[in-house]
């Protein structure tokens, strides 16, 4: 295929398809917004409903014999120096899954770095892959999770010589960083692939300023979420492979299996539609936003009590190897309240909606979206909340473990643990209870509990005095925590 990033494919054939006046008697039911609710077309608007056609009848012929996808998915591998390129209209979430089970099946092991999103766990539950958990690094001072190091997956895989392969999370939502390229080296030594979880680092491609990505650092699977950090639309996700350890086929037979037969044309629209802009122009828009951060972050470290994590509190011997600065997390220790509470007053009182939100950070993301009219809102807001924060209630204390005391035992396999007979166990009893169940505080969505592991007292404090504080727990059975799915006592 002759490469031409000025094409884009997805939205070439929408075109073309309007133009042409296709009459559909197929789905979707609401027939180019002639039969939606009228308060959704007013919303929404009726340019919606005329991108969502089908994939294969609509958008293509019924044999796909235009292959419009097909052109895309190439297009993007070589925007962004992969060997292959798959989209996803179901998130990353889909695209995790479906890169673990190409690298490994069931009762056959993993590494992956405990600090792995939710969507990693699923995929455990799922396929009934037995994980090998390799520790974060962690930040005790600041009580936050930095990606495991290639010494860490080293000594995994001396411990665990049959694991399949390797998956990491990096950047981190936070910012941090692994050293891929060195990961990458441990795996492929013993000719194990490795999958990087890179929701978080869709623009990294484009700027020399970024950290390095998954596949120039020599990763086997990357997955990346172009709604995160790039301009896609929600749930549009890219999962890319090179090398030989895991056939092309393979790994799109894995996907099928997960994927929907109904994908949207809307989403595939934005993903070619953001391959094409950053192909073009990526290294001048990713080049401004990185200069606008870092003007605000400058701006953010001038109000009293605000600090916003650099380089040098991510980054060095124990911690990250490498640092995004677009993430821009805000600790808001010096005025003695939580990120719960910031991120409901941005919200309520100016309007501002923070991303990432924990028990002493907010989350305010750059992109090249943004200009200084956003970001000036932004900063106002911010001072704002730095000369109200006086008047707030006095924080609630949230009791987060010590390193030692977060980690807890896997004794059952997760999908033993989840699907298994279970019961409901008062928490103040759970402890030393299996869990059936994963409790995950939103975002960033690292479960604090998996199923199979051991409860401890520790960790249920945690989430208790988090519940208390603000903390959103979206996944428990019990949304008030007062008990806790465990394994039953008869099962084991």
């Amino acid at each position: 295929m002759t490469v031409d990033h000025t094409r884009a494919p997805v939205l070439e054939a929408l075109d073309e398809y309007r133009r042409k006046g296709h009459l559909s008697f197929t789905p979707p039911g609401h027939k180019q917004a002639r039969g939606a609710d009228p308060m959704v077309r007013e919303v929404l608007g009726d340019a919606v409903f005329h991108g969502d056609v089908l994939a294969s009848g609509g958008l293509d012929d019924r044999l796909t014999r235009s292959r419009v996808l097909r052109r895309a998915q190439e297009l993007m591998a070589d925007a962004v120096h992969a060997e292959h390129t798959f989209f996803s209209t179901c998130g990353s979430s889909l695209s995790v899954k479906a890169a673990m089970l190409s690298v490994a099946g069931p009762h056959e092991k993993l590494l992956i770095g405990r600090d792995a999103h939710k969507s990693v766990v699923s995929g455990l539950i799922l396929s009934g892959i037995e994980p090998v958990w390799v520790e974060p690094r962690w930040d005790a001072e600041r009580k936050l999770a930095h990606p495991p190091s290639a010494e860490d997956f080293e000594r995994a895989f001396e411990s665990h010589p049959d694991a399949r392969g390797a998956l990491v999370t990096s950047p981190t939502p936070y910012g941090g960083c692994a050293d891929l390229r060195a990961i990458a080296e441990v795996c492929h030594r013993r000719t194990r692939p490795l999958i990087v979880d890179e929701a978080w680092g869709a623009h990294l491609p484009f700027h020399a300023d970024l950290p390095s990505w998954a596949m120039d650092a020599g990763a086997d699977i990357c997955v990346t979420s172009i709604h995160k950090m790039g301009s896609g639309l929600e749930q549009g996700s890219v999962f890319h492979l090179q090398g030989g350890l895991v056939p092309p086929a393979l790994l799109g037979m894995r996907a099928d299996l997960l994927g929907t037969t109904s994908p949207s044309v809307l989403i595939f629209a934005g993903l070619d539609g953001w391959r094409r802009q950053m192909a073009l122009r990526g290294e001048k828009l990713m080049g401004g936003a990185l200069n606008l951060a870092a003007e605000v972050r400058s701006a953010i470290e001038e109000i009293d009590g605000l600090h916003v994590n650099d380089r040098g509190d991510f980054c060095g011997p124990g911690l990250s190897d490498d640092f995004d600065p677009l993430p821009g997390v805000i600790d808001l220790a010096g005025l003695g309240i939580t990120g719960f509470q910031a991120a409901d007053w941005l919200r309520e009182h100016r309007h501002i909606d923070a991303h990432l939100v924990d028990h002493r950070r907010i989350g305010a993301q750059i992109t090249h979206g943004d200009d200084r009219e956003t970001t000036g809102q932004l900063l106002e807001a911010l001072r704002d909340l730095a000369r109200a924060a006086r008047d707030l209630p006095r924080a609630p204390r949230v009791e987060v473990p010590s390193p030692a005391e977060l980690r807890m035992e896997q004794v059952v396999l997760p999908r033993d643990a989840f699907f298994g007979p279970a019961e409901d166990a008062p928490v103040a009893e759970a402890a030393g209870r299996v869990a059936a169940e994963m409790i995950t505080p939103y975002p960033p969505g690292i479960p604090a509990v998996l199923p199979g592991e051991r409860l401890t007292e520790p960790v249920l404090a945690y989430l208790r005095t988090g519940l208390a504080a603000g903390m959103h727990l979206p996944d428990p059975t019990d949304p008030e925590l007062d008990t806790v799915r465990v394994v039953a006592e008869s099962a084991r």
